[in-house]
């Protein structure tokens, strides 16, 4: 299986003697320049490989066009990740971070690549028995739970917090930013919104959470596929509420038995044999971190609702063509898709 890097596409290229420059600088390198490719799974930051003779780093930058506030903050992400590497083990190794536009046009961080396989949308990567498929699910949520129990002021991270109030933040932080974005082929999801508003429980603790937990975030070790090296894509993590986490990282868990639409738009294979379905998911999680939610429903709306919001942000910049990604032109589908899918939940 390939690493999943590709050639730069020309709107994002930038000046690879200028960065092997500036790197050069904060790190030893081998003599050259680096082999770049970018790598296409993503559809927020831009991720890209740069291969030297002996040493893998990633650069990671925000994407072109307007970003909605707090978004894509590089010294932010850099942050989150220096810090939390001491205390969980799964975090890549931070190299450097760039504030000075001028370099290549935004801000930029560069860490060591963790070399393992990633799942992606149509396989595993790796050759699993359903009952080995089975294992790997545990072993991904009892990482889950192992971030959750990181003691974030050991990690210098109590700062990202702003106190009790996270579920009723975020209902009525992703509600502004849908309206925001909102284009006139998506539905208006007020009622989803006001049932959301309606329906919100206090927050069940305060930790460390990831915010985009996915299999395709996660790198599996090159000797022992079942055991997981690394967690990847830290833009959204903070401290907030556990159950909030694990409810937008099932958003995208679409399993064999959903329907023929929802699984179109499958972003990981979360659908082979021998995965957990999302019940069996919530009552594992419960047992390992203690936590029973006692309305999952409402974090099963919120995931959904959420990862609707992203999609039509992504699909606004392509809408008012601040990128020209062919990959983004049908996303306004997915957000159709969801609503619909909100309104069965709701309904019970």
């Amino acid at each position: 299986m390939g690493d999943g890097a590709r050639p730069v596409r020309d709107e994002d290229a930038f000046d690879v003697p200028v960065v092997d420059s500036w790197l050069r600088q904060r790190t030893e390198l081998p003599p050259g320049l680096p082999e770049v490719k970018q790598f296409s799974g993503g559809a927020s930051n831009l991720t890209y490989l740069l291969r030297y003779d002996g040493r893998e780093l990633i650069l990671r930058r925000p994407p072109a066009g307007t970003k909605a506030k707090g978004a894509h903050d590089m010294g932010r992400e850099y942050r989150i990740q220096a810090s939390l590497r001491p205390v969980f083990p799964y975090v890549p190794e931070m190299v450097a971070h760039c504030n000075d536009t001028s370099v290549i046009g935004s801000e930029f961080y560069v860490m060591e690549r963790i070399v393992g396989t990633i799942p992606r949308r149509q396989e595993l990567g790796v050759d699993l028995t359903p009952e080995q498929t089975r294992q790997l699910c545990f072993t991904m949520i009892d990482t889950l739970v192992d971030l959750h129990q990181v003691d974030s002021s050991k990690a210098g991270l109590d700062d990202l917090g702003r106190g009790a109030g996270y579920v009723e933040r975020q209902v009525s932080g992703w509600s502004g930013r849908y309206r925001k974005a909102k284009t006139w082929n998506v539905p208006s999801y007020e009622h989803v919104m006001a049932w959301l508003a309606a329906n919100q429980p206090q927050d069940v603790g305060t930790c460390v959470i990831h915010n985009d937990f996915r299999l395709d975030n996660v790198v599996l070790a090159p000797d022992d596929p079942l055991t997981v090296v690394g967690v990847l894509d830290w833009e959204l993590a903070t401290i907030g509420d556990p159950l909030m986490d694990l409810g937008s990282a099932l958003a995208y868990w679409v399993q064999a038995d959903d329907d023929w639409a929802f699984r179109r738009f499958r972003l990981q294979p979360s659908d082979a044999p021998g995965m957990l379905s999302r019940d069996e998911i919530v009552q594992y999680y419960a047992e390992r971190s203690g936590l029973k939610p006692e309305n999952w429903a409402f974090y099963e709306v919120f995931g959904l609702f959420r990862l609707a919001v992203i999609a039509q942000q992504i699909y606004y910049r392509y809408h008012h063509k601040q990128t020209r990604n062919p990959r983004f032109k049908n996303l306004w589908l997915p957000v159709n898709l969801l609503e619909r899918r909100c309104r069965r939940i709701m309904r019970g």
